[in-house]
């Protein structure tokens, strides 16, 4: 049998170095590359999604382009140099020409197999961000009723189609403080899994002593509640069942980072219950969402999935989109699932099995 190697998993620090010193102007070519040479044993790949995010004002631009500062602080210091008096603020920098920076971002996600199986691979969760000027430094038009409008300048259009200047980047940044920046996704399902497991088991002594009273034409009728939820501690968390259906359908001929990306998060808050899950995202979808729709036939449904399968390059994509809800209405899934039962359409056994289970448990994200 031959001897395994031991890798070193990417830690935060490390990660944050390798991004420090990418190049602005070659960032994006060589994010992969710096990954790959800096922890020996990976090979990353790369994916970006388009879901543009701003962080707040952090700098403040003189009309002569000169850096004035932290955005909170000037604006906290030249408010204190006016007295708190917020009209004569406005009047004296309404029409001066200073304006304010932020970073601006869409989301990459990078990919490293560590095996075989579908869960074998580490994530790492990133933002892509430029510097922009990105507006008056005071709302020209309007005087702010209180000193917290000038944090939060609404007065902005954030249109990314918008050309902005930009000032500097790209840069990459770690993102997924909440204990999704750097996952091996088959350790974080196991703890998904455990977790869920322990929190039930810490609900069993309230359970076993919980009745639920149902109201009917024979007056009132009590049911303990585990009788009425026998599998209540045998539950499979969406997130584990989405792996496991990936690996026993069609679509497990593919790698599944080559298809989705994962927004984790794994937080406890002070005196409240442990949250740990994910949101699937897609990185490949139909142009458009595709519904049941009254008086749609299933006939009619199984070409429009098989035409998604084909545009997404994925076999029984539509499923997985599905479970996502946003691309596939969960009712296409129903009725797909109600005319394998009567005969009158077919899938793969492997699917059909898959898609059967899930219309008997739904799960979605």
């Amino acid at each position: 049998m031959p001897e395994q190697k031991t890798v070193r998993l990417p830690d935060p620090a490390s990660v944050e170095t390798v991004l420090a010193a990418l190049q602005p102007q070659s960032a994006d070519a060589e994010l992969a590359p710096a990954l790959n040479n800096a922890f020996a044993g990976f090979a990353f790949t790369v994916a970006r999604i388009k879901d543009p995010y701003w962080c707040n004002p952090h700098a403040v631009v003189a009309a002569d382009g000169t850096r004035r500062g932290d955005h909170r602080a000037w604006v906290e210091r030249a408010l204190a140099d006016v007295g708190g008096d917020l009209t004569a603020f406005w009047s004296r920098h309404r029409e001066s020409g200073e304006n304010f920076a932020e970073w601006r971002g869409t989301s990459v996600f990078t990919f490293a197999p560590t095996g075989p199986g579908v869960a074998d691979f580490v994530q790492l969760s990133l933002g892509r961000e430029t510097e922009h000027l990105a507006g008056a430094l005071v709302d020209p038009d309007y005087r702010p009723t209180s000193a917290d409008d000038l944090f939060e300048p609404t007065w902005v259009t954030r249109d990314f189609a918008v050309a902005a200047r930009q000032l500097a980047g790209p840069v990459y940044r770690l993102r997924g403080r909440t204990g999704g920046g750097i996952v091996h996704m088959r350790s974080f399902l196991a703890r998904r899994a455990r977790i869920e497991r322990e929190q039930r088991e810490a609900s069993r002594p309230e359970l076993e002593n919980r009745i639920i009273h149902e109201v009917g034409s024979e007056g009132v009728r009590d049911t303990p509640f585990l009788d009425a939820n026998p599998d209540w501690f045998d539950f499979f968390p969406r997130e584990n069942r989405f792996f496991a259906d990936w690996a026993r359908s069609s679509s497990a001929a593919a790698r599944i980072f080559d298809h989705w990306a994962f927004d984790i998060h794994d937080f406890e808050g002070r005196g409240q219950k442990r949250e740990i899950g994910f949101i699937p995202r897609p990185l490949k979808h139909p142009a458009e969402k595709l519904l049941a729709g009254e008086g749609v036939s299933v006939h009619r449904l199984m070409e429009r999935i098989e035409a998604i399968d084909q545009e997404v390059g994925l076999p029984f994509a539509w499923f997985f989109l599905m479970t996502h809800g946003h691309f596939v209405d969960p009712d296409v899934g129903h009725a797909v699932a109600d005319g394998l039962r009567t005969g009158r359409v077919r899938l793969p056994d492997r699917d059909a099995a898959v898609l059967l289970e899930w219309a008997d448990r739904k799960y979605l994200f």
